[in-house]
């Protein structure tokens, strides 16, 4: 029994002494692992940011056209400041009301279309005009040499008195026939010359516009008209417009029959060789036959090749166009 408890003593310090053990290794290593592995620092706290942010819908923005058809009657010798728009000549902005919108155009009233025209005027196709014919002299009139008159007899006194106290003859009523001429007296007058027919004077083509109503910021008063500054590809531009409009109405008079009210709306390319390339129908509202004219249009586009100081300026695919056609009740 005494050695039972004896066994059992030593058993109880040899429990309490290893638990002492590793309180120790345990504290040691708590108290020397911050002195080799310092903590983190607590990152610093940065005051609330606060953004407001405008979720109201932004207006659109309307897109500038590059080029602009320019009438005589606009045109000016002097260059704008601002050289909003390019074309085929230069002009001066001006507008017939007072500014009402945004955009750098003249302010109207018009018709709601969807295009934009400063003026209204009729279509014209180009014509040469008729060439003046030099005029022949007519020839003379024949004349037959009259005969020597006769020596009539002198009269007595007696019958010169007869003469003198003679009534005039009747004034002839208006219902009688005047006697017919003789031929000697026919042949004496002369045939009427011709006269010489009209000429037919030449003109220009020009397009149809329709003045369209337009809301803009342009405040000088006059007719309407837009800052625009003549340049080379403006006028190459121009050249091309005019060409493709003249043959379009050409086409539409021949099919006004069969073509329907709508827009169509075209892009291509001009290479440098002045050939119609990548020609695409981008939008069509109307029927196949008014499609077919706008395509026909454009398809027989001959144009001289694009001036080198232009195409210099132009990408590889050579010069981009985009070209709605419209067909409305007038």
């Amino acid at each position: 029994m005494s050695e039972n408890k004896s066994y059992g003593r030593k058993l109880g310090f040899a429990i309490l002494i290893s638990i002492v053990l590793h309180l120790a290794v345990g504290f040691s290593l708590a108290a020397f692992g911050n002195v080799f592995n310092p903590p983190a620092a607590l990152p610093e706290e940065k005051p609330a940011e606060l953004t407001l942010m405008d979720l109201s819908p932004a207006p659109p923005v309307e897109k500038n056209p590059q080029f602009v058809d320019v009438d005589k009657s606009k045109e000016s010798a002097e260059k704008p400041k601002e050289q909003t728009f390019e074309s085929n000549a230069n002009s001066l902005a001006a507008s017939q009301k007072a500014p009402s919108g945004d955009l750098p155009l003249p302010s109207q009233d018009g018709k709601d279309l969807p295009i934009r025209d400063l003026e209204t005027h009729d279509f014209s196709l180009a014509m040469q005009g008729s060439t003046p014919q030099p005029q022949q002299p007519s020839p003379p009139p024949e004349t037959k040499p009259s005969p020597p008159p006769a020596k009539s007899p002198t009269p007595d006194p007696e019958q010169l008195a007869m003469l003198k106290s003679t009534p005039p003859p009747p004034i002839k009523a208006p219902d009688e026939t005047p006697p017919s001429p003789t031929p000697d007296s026919a042949a004496s007058v002369a045939p009427p010359a011709p006269r010489p027919k009209p000429e037919t004077p030449a003109s220009n083509y020009q397009a149809q516009k329709q003045q369209t109503r337009i809301a803009g910021s342009i405040s000088r008063q006059g007719p309407s008209s837009v800052n625009a500054v003549g340049t080379p590809l403006g006028r190459y531009q121009k050249q091309m417009y005019d060409a493709v409009g003249a043959r379009w109405y050409q086409h539409m008079q021949q099919r006004q029959d069969l073509v329907s009210i709508g827009t169509a709306r075209l892009t291509f390319s001009i290479d440098r060789s002045g050939r119609v390339t990548n020609l695409k129908v981008l939008e069509n509202t109307a029927n196949e036959a008014f499609a077919s004219v706008c395509l026909q249009s454009v398809q027989e586009l001959k144009l001289p090749p694009i001036p080198e100081d232009v195409a210099s300026t132009l990408p590889s695919e050579g010069l981009q166009a985009e070209l709605t056609f419209i067909s409305y009740a007038n």
